[in-house]
């Protein structure tokens, strides 16, 4: 495999990255916000919101009013980034604490949907996303709806992804000592659902329980 462009590869342990397509796609696929970075009269702004991998593009949504997506959809360069934490790593030194982590970054420019049946369809995909097999449960979207919302699409073919996973790495003097090292796992789960006032006497729905 060729080498990644320069603005792709990492300045340190470029052994943890990689371009592949399937690694790139399961991160973003587990992942459910993203921070979108891009610059305005040479000013940063840097935004997180959600968003949902459809085939070889990415989907993000915002009202038409919305600075942050009348800016982005002209089509200026934007670096995307994802990371999911798997664990603290912790070491015998605090100098030689890390983090097991996936993550993903993606030099990219928006294009926004047009077509007005893939803009419903990347709401779809995206509310399902958030909360998995709830469209079909919820009041149909209004076409009134869909017009007051913009989806912008972006290809992540300049992409790469950079994973750290396994135990400490103390340094050699230091594994004799008597101090605690390992990991500790940090998990990100759905907890139960808690009823508005509205909602005390519906039945949870399936997609819910």
């Amino acid at each position: 495999m060729s080498a990644p462009p320069a603005h792709l590869a990492p300045s340190r342990l470029a052994k943890r990255s990689t371009q592949d397509h399937e690694v790139i796609c399961s991160i973003l696929d587990e992942a459910l916000f993203c921070t979108i970075s891009y610059s305005v009269d040479n000013r940063p702004f840097s935004i997180p919101t959600a968003f949902v991998r459809y085939e070889d593009k990415i989907y993000i949504h915002g009202s038409v009013g919305s600075h942050f997506i009348r800016e982005i959809e002209k089509g200026i360069p934007v670096c995307i980034t994802v990371m999911l934490t798997d664990a603290l790593v912790v070491a015998k030194s605090a100098f030689s604490h890390s983090v097991n982590y996936r993550s993903v970054i993606i030099f990219s420019n928006a294009e926004k949907v047009e077509d007005f049946d893939t803009k419903r369809a990347a709401f779809e995909w995206l509310t399902n996303k958030i909360v998995p097999d709830s469209w079909d449960y919820l009041r149909p979207m209004k076409d009134s709806e869909v017009r007051k919302t913009t989806a912008l699409a972006f290809s992540f073919d300049e992409a790469c992804a950079k994973t750290r996973s396994g135990m400490p790495k103390d340094e050699e003097e230091d594994l004799e000592l008597p101090i605690w090292s390992g990991l500790i796992p940090i998990q990100t789960i759905y907890l139960a659902p808690v009823p508005d006032e509205l909602s005390q006497d519906i039945p949870l729905p399936k997609h819910l329980v």
